[in-house]
């Protein structure tokens, strides 16, 4: 007899489910009528009704507005103070407006905003990114989706070659080649990019991570300009990379002579000097942005001294004109003044030994709590960051991460979250420790995560 497919979600019942978010949604609604009569009356100056189209993917019945952000805590216009883990999503990993950080916008403020020409502080900041990441030769961009974009142009001019080798599931903000993705084993442009007419498979070729012979077949092709990946995949559910993975990634760079960018976007939690430093990787082209200047809108990107060689002699023999990088606001004076104060005052081994301690608190804490209501559910955690996943793991790749992505559960266990005082990233179950969350924080959010999970799982 053939058996009966398993009717839950996650493992929860659907009745059960449908119940909890309904409920949970209500107590959301009644406890902010501040934002939802303000949104109502504003909001329809924005298109899709709020300032940037993502945030409408919240779960939330309404967007709360935010009155005030301190440290690890952020208060709406409704008077709900949350514990904040979010923490815009890496932007503020660091905690919000960390005081070195807002001492430096002061007294930048005093002497200009931008003005297209160096500092005596862009010469510290340099100094302190080869510090903290190692000797890189450095640019400055306004967003990671920059940097990237900026380091495949270096990368396809040095090599001439068409194509960046990208994995499946990838996050690199919004630069067009990574949006691709691989259907039945061939790479097809991701169906999601709004407005694209371009053929993406002309210039990128999209395997699975932790598939080196995957990685090898297509670099044996000779048109592979760059491999750009996160060192740990975070776009939806966390994949760790395998045993011997870099290292493999490493050697087949070399081996094909195709250049290796590092974007440390997200994976900057694991350590100081991001998982590339903490493992001791060694990419031709680094990337980090978000926190990396403190919350102030801020991105670098680095060359190994050998790639900027081959750089300078590609654009010696340039013709004028522009080349595609750079951006007029990029480079600012307020950027130095963020970059050399986080680098020097808040990215310390004191404060990455904090967060890494108490963001294991909160991973064993969590799976605990999985284990006691025996959810078919696994935690991951990278230094700072900890992500609990519905369903069981450890993933392996893109796809596997795309198929334990379970919405459902994870907007209601979102919004129940909220009402009993905890902010999570919206988009998948991320969670920041920063130097400034205190233990009280983590165990509340574990009591809370177990709470539900009594709700969800257990017999009424």
């Amino acid at each position: 007899m053939t058996p009966m497919p398993d009717a839950t979600i996650a493992g929860i019942q659907p009745d059960r489910l449908a119940a909890f978010a309904a409920r949970e949604a209500a107590v959301y609604a009644r406890s902010r009528p501040k934002a939802a009569k303000a949104m109502a009356a504003g909001a329809g100056h924005f298109l899709n009704k709020v300032p940037m189209h993502w945030m409408a993917d919240w779960p939330m019945p309404h967007l709360p507005l935010v009155a005030s952000a301190k440290g690890a805590t952020l208060t709406d216009i409704d008077g709900v103070t949350l514990d904040d883990f979010c923490l815009g999503d890496t932007g503020s990993m660091f905690g919000h407006s960390p005081a070195p950080v807002a001492k430096a916008i002061r007294a930048q403020a005093r002497h200009g905003l931008t003005y297209m020409l160096p500092t005596e502080t862009a010469l510290q900041a340099g100094r302190l990114l080869t510090d903290r990441f190692g000797a890189f030769q450095w640019q400055i961009a306004t967003t990671a989706t920059d940097a990237n974009r900026f380091a495949l142009r270096v990368a396809r001019a040095v090599t001439g070659r068409p194509k960046v080798l990208v994995f499946n599931g990838c996050y690199h903000g919004t630069v067009d080649d990574t949006f691709v993705s691989l259907e039945d084993g061939r790479t097809v442009t991701s169906p999601g990019l709004l407005g694209q007419v371009a053929d993406l498979t002309q210039t990128a070729v999209c395997c699975e991570f932790n598939d080196l012979a995957g990685v090898e077949a297509a670099l044996a092709k000779g048109d592979v300009a760059a491999i750009l990946t996160e060192p740990v995949m975070t776009n939806s559910c966390m994949v760790l990379p395998e045993a011997g993975f870099h290292d493999g990634l490493r050697q087949l760079s070399l081996k094909y002579g195709t250049l290796l960018i590092m974007d440390e976007t997200h994976t900057i939690s694991s350590g100081l000097g991001g998982y590339t430093g903490v493992h001791s990787l060694r990419p031709d082209i680094f990337v980090v942005g978000k926190c990396v200047a403190g919350g102030m809108p801020t991105a670098v990107w680095g060359l190994t001294d050998e790639t900027a060689k081959r750089y300078e002699e590609v654009n010696a023999n340039r013709p004028s004109g522009r080349s595609g990088m750079g951006t007029t606001l990029s480079a600012n004076p307020m950027q130095f003044a963020c970059l050399v104060a986080t680098l020097d005052k808040v990215m310390t081994p004191a404060n990455y030994a904090h967060m890494e301690k108490l963001a294991a608190r909160l991973s064993h804490g969590l799976a605990k709590a999985i284990d006691r209501h025996k959810a078919p559910w696994h935690v991951v955690r990278v230094g700072a960051r900890v992500e609990f996943i519905c369903a069981p793991g450890p993933l392996h790749n893109g796809a596997e991460a795309a198929a334990a992505h379970q919405p459902q559960v994870e907007a209601a266990l979102h919004t129940g979250l909220l009402n009993r005082g905890t902010l999570i990233a919206p988009f998948h179950n991320m969670m920041l420790v920063s130097p400034a969350t205190r233990k009280r924080q983590i165990d509340h959010l574990i009591a809370s995560f177990d709470a539900i999970l009594s709700d969800l799982f257990e017999e009424a």
